[in-house]
């Protein structure tokens, strides 16, 4: 089996993550229930005309992408798989509102073409002039972490040598707006610096993409070794830890050999206690970090935990703003990734230092 390593990053966030020369320097703090991305400069990834036809999820995820192949210095790929729990969830609105207002008559289909979950993937490919696999996975809040798996078995057994792989999601109006009604946001406007002591119900939901070339060829700039990914639809708190202990002895770790461990926390006082089931147990002298008081919550939120388990490793720093507790560990050598939504689609990932 061939080792997988991280070869590049490209993230667009609610924070000024596209740029990979900075790591969280700057924070930017919100007062709301739902965050949007700080934008790039689309015109310089993008031909203006292009841009102009493009959905903001397209865009995010062609300019996140096209940042992950120029740092890897590539020019096309083996395999472009994507992970989304909404796709294009603004051309679905307004093609749907198009339907409803116009009888059904006289209907456009632009909206409906853009609309579909793999056109981030098709875009991406067109770009590149990639006609490798192209493959998009739609499983709620494991849809990054399946297309991360499929590209790791692949290159675990040489099918491929580089592969991009990404998670994008964008906010939509009509959907935010369900998601209020169902109280599955925050119903009040929360500071983000706040967030993870909230006492409520719901989340802060965002919207971003993340993307990674990974790799079987370790390079120098190579940002860490992707050991694992395990995944489960349902999981009881009760059996959580036992679990992990598991997967932890299938690559030949305990608990003690974790060295940070990042949770997906999203300040929802109903489901945060999963978490807890960790860092008040096993990992209660583990250095803990958070990320979604920074990108919100989405689908694909736990690419944004990816982005930074990366960049922990490769810096071999932990930002200030994201540290869950004061314990500080040098030689930060293994990186845990748990993530859960509202209790279900559990997901573990392994980083180890390269």
């Amino acid at each position: 089996m061939e080792k997988v390593y991280i070869n590049s990053i490209g993230s667009i966030s609610a924070q000024k993550t596209f740029d990979n020369n900075d790591f969280l320097e700057e924070i930017v703090t919100y007062q709301d229930n739902i965050i949007p991305v700080i934008e790039p400069n689309y015109k310089d990834f993008i031909p203006p005309a292009a841009a102009r036809r493009m959905a903001k999820g397209i865009k995010m995820g062609v300019v996140a992408s096209k940042i992950a192949l120029e740092e890897a210095n590539l020019t096309d790929i083996d395999a472009i798989i994507t992970g989304t729990g909404m796709g294009c969830v603004r051309d679905s609105e307004k093609f749907v509102t198009a339907i409803l207002d116009n009888n059904e008559q006289f209907l456009t289909p632009t909206s409906f073409i853009q609309s579909t979950h793999n056109t981030v993937a098709g875009q991406i490919a067109l770009g590149i002039g990639c006609k490798g696999y192209n493959f998009t996975y739609v499983h709620s809040s494991v849809s990054f972490e399946s297309a991360l798996l499929d590209a790791f078995m692949q290159l675990e057994l040489k099918e491929a040598e580089n592969i991009l792989v990404g998670g994008v999601d964008e906010s939509g109006d009509h959907t935010n707006a369900i998601h209020k009604l169902i109280q599955h946001i925050k119903p009040e406007k929360i500071n983000s610096k706040e967030l993870l002591h909230s006492k409520t119900g719901g989340a802060v939901f965002g919207e971003g993409a993340n993307f990674f070339v990974l790799s079987n060829k370790k390079q120098d700039y190579s940002y860490a070794q992707l050991l694992g990914i395990k995944t489960y639809n349902t999981l009881a708190k009760s059996d959580l830890v036992a679990n992990l202990e598991v997967f932890l002895k299938e690559k030949n770790l305990t608990f003690g050999d974790i060295d940070v461990l990042i949770s997906g926390n999203n300040g929802d006082i109903d489901y945060d206690n999963y978490y807890s089931e960790l860092t008040n147990g096993p990992f209660k002298d583990t250095q803990q970090v958070a990320y979604k008081h920074l990108s919100g919550e989405f689908n694909t939120a736990s690419a944004f935990g990816f982005w930074l388990g990366a960049k922990i490793l490769r810096t071999q720093h932990i930002p200030s703003p994201v540290a869950l507790n004061p314990i500080k560990i040098k030689g930060l050598e293994n990186v845990l990734l748990y993530n859960q939504y509202r209790g279900k689609n559990h997901s573990f990932t392994l980083l180890r230092r390269c």
